[in-house]
């Protein structure tokens, strides 16, 4: 409920909307499922690539924001690893499309083959998105389209694409503009409807040689074309649900790889839970330090006493450097018998009798009551 009253205060948003879209998920099945993000999995194209891109601009914003702690920093940036990983071994993307591909494949789907150079297109969305589906549609043939881009990124995208005519019009000039074309795609971040029925029902008829249809291809979260337009005669909706009659080509191939990213995401979900874990022995770690720089500090003191007075410091540091390397070379091994990283065999309940041995030798005195119920019951959940 906290957090809920933290979306709330940051977007304004009543609560009752955000509880109808919100789901809770904890432990190992919020370690599964934001690498299934990552990795592409929960998203209707299999393996999309600007997921990835959006969970790494998370980690940029994140930091030094409170709550995006290290366990949570840590999670994040695993992911980012888990969705390279899965896309460099599986080669997920290699046959599947883009929600903009899709866009584009589904418009031409709809539309007589004939048509396709010839047919007029306007592209609304200054975004990514917008650009990725201007290049299908020139990959596609079609030679003629209008754009919102600036008028800069038009010159440019005209410098890529030789022959084919780019017409750039101003945002505020889109809707007058759309009753000329025969198919509009929109893909901007607009929180409203850019066209609604009173918007496009006096629209001229589209020709014949196009279907005598105009067709919508909408694939803005949130819509941009209201579900109303529909109901006008002459036109087309389609928006991101129809999509998948285009995504659906390939797909005993992609569910494969699919599967094998599944096997892949549980490795990985292992070793971040054994990282995780790891961290709770972090302050028994600094205790362990602690008490060896204590020990070796009185220890350097007595010995530079012994030496005299006017003790070159080149000396002083040689006989500095010598203790902390003796220190570092002796905790070394107990140091790595307290950490549970997923590197190597070693198990919860070994850690835990580690720290044990460990505060009984050296005295720590560390509390590790905590800890111990937490892995106990990490160790009594694997057993089942």
């Amino acid at each position: 409920m906290m957090k809920t009253a933290i979306w709330l205060q940051t977007s304004g948003i009543p609560v009752s909307e955000i509880c109808e879209h919100q789901f809770l998920l904890y432990n190992k099945d919020a370690t599964k499922h934001i690498f299934e993000v990552s990795a592409g999995l929960d998203y209707l194209v299999l393996g999309e690539g600007q997921i990835l891109a959006q969970v790494k601009q998370v980690v940029k914003v994140g930091q030094g924001v409170v709550g995006f702690e290290r366990n949570v920093s840590g999670l994040f940036k695993h992911a980012i690893t888990v969705g390279k990983r899965v896309r460099t071994e599986t080669n997920i993307v290699v046959g599947s499309v883009s929600v903009s591909s899709a866009a584009v494949e589904l418009a031409l789907m709809k539309l007589p083959e004939s048509s396709h150079a010839a047919a007029r297109m306007l592209v609304i969305g200054a975004g990514k998105m917008g650009k990725l589906m201007i290049k299908h549609l020139v990959a596609k043939g079609c030679t003629k389209m209008v754009v919102n881009r600036s008028e800069e990124k038009v010159a440019t995208i005209r410098e890529e694409m030789k022959g084919v005519e780019i017409i750039y019009r101003p945002l505020t000039d889109m809707l007058a503009y759309s009753a000329e074309v025969d198919v509009i795609f929109t893909s901007t971040a607009s929180e409203t409807p850019l066209f609604l029925k009173e918007n496009v029902k006096d629209f001229p008829p589209v020709s014949s040689k196009v279907g005598g249809s105009r067709l919508f291809d909408d694939i803005s979260v949130p819509q941009n074309v209201g579900s109303c337009v529909s109901d006008v005669k002459s036109t087309r909706l389609y928006n991101v649900d129809d999509l998948k009659e285009v995504v659906t080509v390939n797909k005993e191939d992609r569910l494969r790889k699919a599967m094998k990213a599944q096997t892949i995401i549980a490795e990985e979900s292992k070793q971040f839970d054994a990282w995780r874990d790891s961290l709770e022995t972090v302050p028994t770690i600094k205790k362990l330090r602690a008490y060896a720089e204590r020990i070796r500090a009185a220890e350097l003191e007595k010995c530079l006493s012994k030496m005299g007075e006017n003790i070159p410091k080149k000396s002083m540091k040689v006989v500095d450097d010598l203790s902390r390397g003796i220190v570092n070379k002796l905790l070394h091994g107990p140091l790595q018998h307290l950490r549970c990283d997923g590197s190597d065999s070693r198990t919860l309940s070994e850690t835990l009798e580690n720290m044990h041995a460990l505060n009984r030798m050296f005295g720590l005195e560390t509390d590790i009551s905590l800890l111990e119920h937490k892995i106990q019951a990490k160790v009594e959940q694997n057993q089942k």
